[in-house]
C-alpha cells in the first residue's frame, strides 16, 4: 500500500512533571529531510528522535515541532549543608564557653550564616528524559502515519484507473498501426501508377517499399514493454515498502515508450492517441510526486 509524503500528526503526554507537546508536519522532497524544533535545552535529544522518524518514514520534509511546558515541575530542591551547621554550632559553643556567655542556639541564628541553605535545581535524567519524549513522538507517528496511508489510498486508485486508460489507449494503438501500413501501400500503388501511366506495376518492388514501412513504423516492442511497465506499476501500488522512487523511474519509462510511438505513428488518429497517452502518463507522474 502507497503513502503519501503530505501528512500531519499530534501527539501530548507527560515526561516526570513536563508537560509535553508534539506535532508532525509533512511535504513531498526527493529524500527524507527532517528538522527538529525544540527548546534548545533539549537539543541533545535531536538525534535521538530523528532516528524515530527515520523508522517510519523514507522520503518527505518533515518539520517536528516539540513544545515543553516546565510551570507545574517541582524542580527545586533545598539541601542542607549539615558539616558546615556542625562547623558553625561547634564554634558559636565555643565562643559561648570561652566567654562565660548565656543563651542557646536556635535555627534562625544558623540560617544567617551564608551557605547554610544551598538552592539547586534537581536535575532530569537524560535517559529518562529521552525515553519518555520519544513515546510521544511514536505516538504522533501512528496518526500521522494513518493520515498518510489514506492520502496514498486516493493515490493508488487514481493511478490505477490512469492505468487502466493507458492500456486501453496501447490496444488502440496496436489496432490503429496495421492500418497505416495497408494505407501507405494503396496510397504507394496510387503514386506509382500515375508516375508510370499504367497499371503494370512491379509487385514485388512494391512488397519492398511496403515492408520497408512496416518495418520503420512497427511499434510492436513499444507497446510490449508499454504493457510491461503497466503490469510493473500495478505491482508497485499494492507494495509494503516505499515505492515513490520506483514509479518515478518507471513513468520515464513510459514516456520514453510513448514518445518512440509518436516518432513512428504519421497518422491523425495515432497521433490523438499519443496525445491522450502523453495526458494520462503525466497525470501519473505529478501524482508520483507525492508518493513516498
Amino acid at each position: 500500500m502507497i503513502k503519501s509524503m503530505t501528512g500531519f500528526g499530534s501527539a501530548r503526554g507527560t515526561c516526570g512533571k513536563l508537560e509535553v507537546s508534539i506535532e508532525l508536519r509533512s511535504v513531498n522532497n526527493r529524500y527524507l529531510d527532517c528538522t527538529i524544533k525544540m527548546p534548545r535545552l533539549f537539543n541533545p535529544l535531536e538525534e535521538s528522535l530523528k532516528g524515530v522518524v527515520s523508522k517510519h518514514i523514507s522520503r518527505g520534509k518533515v518539520d517536528v515541532y516539540v513544545s515543553v511546558d516546565s510551570s507545574g515541575a517541582d524542580d527545586i530542591e533545598i539541601k542542607v549543608n549539615r558539616p558546615l551547621v556542625k562547623a558553625y554550632v561547634s564554634a558559636l559553643s565555643s565562643i559561648a564557653e570561652e566567654n562565660g556567655l548565656s543563651g542557646s542556639i536556635t535555627v534562625a541564628d544558623l540560617t544567617r550564616f551564608p551557605d547554610i541553605l544551598q538552592v539547586e535545581k534537581r536535575e532530569i535524567d537524560p535517559e529518562q528524559l529521552c525515553a519518555g519524549i520519544c513515546a510521544i513522538l511514536e505516538e504522533a507517528l501512528i496518526g500521522f502515519c494513518d493520515m498518510r496511508r489514506r492520502e496514498g489510498e486516493k493515490l493508488g486508485r487514481d493511478i490505477a484507473a490512469r492505468l487502466g486508460e493507458i492500456e486501453r489507449l496501447t490496444a488502440m494503438a496496436d489496432e490503429v498501426s496495421p492500418r497505416s501500413v495497408a494505407e501507405y501501400r494503396k496510397k504507394l500503388e496510387t503514386r506509382m501508377c500515375e508516375a508510370l501511366q499504367t497499371a503494370g506495376i512491379d509487385e514485388s518492388r512494391m512488397l519492398t517499399e511496403a515492408a520497408i514501412f512496416a518495418d520503420r513504423v512497427a511499434i510492436n516492442e513499444e507497446t510490449v514493454r508499454l504493457r510491461s511497465h503497466i503490469a510493473q506499476l500495478h505491482g508497485l501500488l499494492g507494495s509494503q515498502e516505499p515505492v515513490g522512487r520506483k514509479i518515478d523511474f518507471l513513468v520515464q519509462e513510459f514516456i520514453r515508450e510513448a514518445n518512440t510511438i509518436g516518432s513512428k505513428g504519421n497518422d491523425a488518429e495515432m497521433s490523438k492517441i499519443i496525445v491522450d497517452l502523453k495526458a494520462e502518463i503525466e497525470k501519473i507522474r505529478e501524482q508520483a510526486q507525492n508518493i513516498e
